[in-house]
C-alpha cells in the first residue's frame, strides 16, 4: 500500500514516467550500439536522434518533478530529496547521450573480435539500471525492499566495472584496432559504464532517502 497520498501521488507518478523515459532512452542506445557495430551507420544516427529527444523528454519530466514539489508536495524537509532523486536519475539519460554522440561524432572502426564484449558491457550497464527502478518504486510502498534493491544495484554496477575493465584492457591489447580507435574506445566504454555509475548513485540517494523514512 502507498505510503502517501494527493499530491504525493502525482510526484510519484511523474517519477514512475521519468524512469520510464530514461530506461526507453537506454533502450534507443542499445540500438545505436547494435547498428553501429554491423556497421549500419545512418541507423546508428537514426537512433543517436531519438537518444536526444527522449533525454530531452526526461528533462522536461525532471523539470515538472520539481515544480510540482516547490508547489506544495511533501514536508518542506524532504523535497530536497526528491530533487536530487529526480537529478540523478536524469544523468542516467544524460550518460547514454553522452557516449551516443562521442560514437557517432568520432566514428572509431570496430573490433570486429569484441563485439560481443561490448554489447556484455551495454548490456550490463542497462541491468543496473533496471534494478534501480525497482529500489525507486520502492519508495513509495516498501523501504525495507528498497534499502535492499539499493544494495542489489551496488552489486550490478561492481559486475559492470569489471566488464567496462576487462574490455578496456582488450582494447589496448588488440592488434587490428588502430590508436586512434583505441583512445576513442576507451572514452566510449568510460562513457557506457557512466551509466551504471550513475546509477548507483542514484541507489545512494534511494537507500538515504529510504532510512530517513524508517527512522
Amino acid at each position: 500500500m502507498p505510503i502517501f497520498g494527493g499530491k504525493e501521488s502525482g510526484v510519484f507518478d511523474t517519477i514512475e514516467k521519468h524512469l520510464e523515459v530514461v530506461n526507453e532512452s537506454l533502450v534507443a542506445f542499445r540500438e545505436l550500439m547494435v547498428a553501429y557495430l554491423d556497421g549500419d551507420l545512418e541507423r546508428a544516427k537514426a537512433f543517436e536522434r531519438e537518444v536526444d529527444q527522449l533525454e530531452s523528454k526526461a528533462d522536461k519530466l525532471r523539470r515538472s518533478i520539481e515544480t510540482m514539489l516547490y508547489e506544495g508536495a511533501f514536508l518542506p524537509a524532504n523535497r530536497g530529496d526528491y530533487v536530487r532523486l529526480s537529478e540523478l536519475v536524469d544523468q542516467v539519460a544524460d550518460a547514454a547521450e553522452s557516449a551516443a554522440h562521442t560514437l557517432i561524432l568520432a566514428k572509431p572502426k570496430v573490433p570486429l573480435e569484441l563485439k560481443d564484449e561490448l554489447m556484455k558491457l551495454v548490456d550490463s550497464a542497462i541491468e543496473t539500471y533496471k534494478v534501480l527502478v525497482e529500489a525507486v518504486n520502492a519508495l513509495n510502498s516498501d523501504v525495507d525492499r528498497a534499502i535492499e534493491l539499493a544494495k542489489v544495484v551496488e552489486d550490478a554496477e561492481e559486475k559492470a566495472d569489471e566488464v567496462e575493465y576487462d574490455i578496456k584492457g582488450k582494447v589496448f591489447e588488440s592488434e587490428t584496432v588502430t590508436t586512434y580507435a583505441k583512445l576513442v574506445w576507451n572514452q566510449i566504454l568510460t562513457k557506457i559504464g557512466d551509466i551504471a555509475d550513475r546509477a548507483e548513485d542514484t541507489s545512494d540517494q534511494v537507500m538515504l532517502m529510504a532510512i530517513k523514512r524508517r527512522g
